[in-house]
């Protein structure tokens, strides 16, 4: 069916990212919006505003009644999720297209069999992806769980069954630790996610976290190569890059060659990322997860492909097959992406929400900002701190490094603290340069560097 109105049922960066693309395709949107986000860009920017609640994300982003009450009241055909709060959530989809409703996403059995961990563990196993050791279902209660880390080896990593974004993760050494960090993972994970439920895998250190961005229309499927994403600090990225620098052409191939094969073995519908860790003494590479969804890093492989992501999800929910075969998706340039978010790195990464009182952009050829700012916008404190991602491309990656210094110099943000600083020195830091990176760098570099924790910017 073609697609005629849009409902955004997210806010803040990807929400303007929907409304520009839908703009682009002849389409018309609605924004919801909790009370706190009345003002924000998308709002400004989407053909009608509908208010769906309070702050809090729980009476308002997190609310499908209200979500699909106001599709009803709009008229509108289709619910895109984003990225967070319900683009996971099987249960939501499914009142979506009960709803007789387009939901621009994978259908809800998907969601349910990629979205619980273990689950996907074995999905990949049988499509011969190779996975982490690790819990076959979700632990049951902490013996269990001490009973399951004896067999997969110490050290483990406790994660949320449900959901991602590195809420709910705790690496336990021995049974002790393992046993102390289970209540906590868990209740972090029923709040973000709604479900506390665990399940454990064997933790690799110094691994590198590397991702398949793929298409799919349920019917077949391709990829559109790999990004980075190993510079993160408390499971949370903050720096990626497409393709990955580590990586030969061999082991490139066939990680994307699994990707596909998964993929198309769940018949996959529109734009997914499968998560991997890859260990580069080995040369190893080892399935963790399939986000069923789009990523808040998707713009380095839009650079590098030059294919739309946006437009392929929405093109591929009214009912259209893939519009590019394997052959002709070529990776060319390199691209790095930075997450530019309100927090103070001179207070432990504090949130800051506040005003913003004036705002630069950089520019010239290669340059993209996705955000959600302008002069006199207020950011509120309910909800995650990211303000926008700053997106560089270049001919090559020392280039694109260079440039992205040159953009992250140019860029002003006031009123608020921000995290320019922190990418201004990841931009000059020689491990990063070299490549000479992993997912505990970061931790280590913080604690050691000449970066300071002064240096937080604030207007």
């Amino acid at each position: 069916m073609a697609i005629r109105k849009i409902l955004i049922a997210n806010r803040g960066e990807i929400a303007v990212r929907i409304i520009r693309a839908a703009r682009e395709m002849g389409i018309a949107t609605v924004q919801v919006v909790s009370a706190a986000d009345r003002d924000m860009l998308a709002a400004r920017m989407a053909d009608e505003c509908i208010d769906i609640g309070p702050p809090q994300a729980s009476r308002s982003y997190l609310n499908g009644v209200a979500i699909l009450d106001a599709a009803a009241r709009s008229g509108a055909d289709a619910i895109h999720p984003g990225y967070g709060f319900l683009a996971e959530n099987a249960a939501f989809a499914e009142a979506v297209e009960a709803a007789g409703l387009v939901f621009i996403g994978p259908t809800a059995a998907t969601i349910r069999q990629m979205g619980d961990k273990a689950a996907a563990r074995r999905t990949a196993e049988a499509a011969g992806v190779p996975t982490i050791p690790g819990s076959e279902a979700v632990v049951s209660d902490a013996d269990e769980a001490v009973r399951l880390a004896a067999t997969i080896g110490y050290p483990v990593m406790i994660k949320a069954a449900a959901g991602g974004g590195g809420r709910g993760i705790r690496i336990a050494a021995d049974a002790a630790a393992l046993e102390r960090l289970l209540p906590q993972a868990s209740a972090e994970a029923r709040s973000a996610f709604g479900d506390g439920g665990l399940y454990l895998e064997r933790f690799i250190a110094d691994a590198r976290h590397i991702e398949v961005q793929v298409l799919g229309d349920g019917h077949d499927a391709v990829h559109l190569f790999e990004r980075e994403c190993s510079v993160q600090r408390r499971r949370q990225k903050l720096w990626e890059e497409a393709p990955a620098a580590c990586l030969d052409e061999a082991t490139r191939a066939a990680l994307c060659a699994s990707a596909v094969r998964l993929t198309r073995a769940i018949g996959y519908r529109g734009a997914g990322t499968l998560e991997y860790l890859y260990d580069a003494a080995s040369g190893a590479f080892h399935f963790i997860e399939m986000n069923t969804r789009i990523q808040v890093e998707h713009p380095v492989s839009e650079m590098i492909t030059g294919i739309d992501l946006l437009h392929e999800m929405i093109h591929i929910a009214g009912g259209g097959r893939l519009r590019h075969a394997q052959a002709a998706i070529v990776p060319r340039g390199h691209a790095i992406e930075c997450r530019i978010c309100a927090e103070d790195p001179a207070r432990n990464f504090l949130p800051a929400p506040g005003t913003i009182t004036a705002l630069q952009l950089p520019g010239g050829p290669g340059v993209r900002f996705d955000g959600m700012l302008y002069p006199g916008y207020t950011v509120p404190p309910f909800y995650d701190s990211l303000l926008g991602k700053l997106i560089v491309w270049d001919a090559d990656r020392p280039r694109a490094l260079r440039r992205m210094a040159r953009a992250l110099d140019e860029m002003v943000v006031e009123g608020v603290a921000t995290t320019l600083a922190l990418h201004r020195a990841l931009a000059a830091s020689a491990d990063i340069g070299a490549g000479r990176v992993h997912t505990n760098w970061l931790e280590a570099w913080l604690a050691t560097s000449s970066f300071a924790a002064d240096r937080g910017e604030q207007g």
